[in-house]
């Protein structure tokens, strides 16, 4: 299972030198637009996790996810670990 810190890090690992990137308390509830993460920050957020968890997320299941929350949900239901 996939837990938000978890997630949290590949986020943060995958934002690079962008120091606006903040993940609070709550981060998971917020849009992806919201925390400043683009379309490419998200495909590398998916890249960390495939590389740290094995996760695989296909990219046109990617583009349904508004929240972190919604990725990290998709995950646990869709990939044992």
């Amino acid at each position: 299972m996939l837990t938000a810190t978890e997630l949290r890090k590949a986020m943060i690992a995958s934002a690079g030198e962008d120091e606006s990137i903040t993940l609070g308390e709550g981060f998971e509830t917020t849009d992806f637009a919201e925390l400043g993460f683009d379309s490419l920050a998200l495909m590398e957020t998916c890249s960390q996790l495939k590389r740290t968890h094995g996760v695989v997320i296909p990219d046109e299941t990617l583009w349904d996810f508004v929240t972190p929350e919604e990725l990290l949900r998709w995950v646990n239901d869709n990939i044992s670990r």
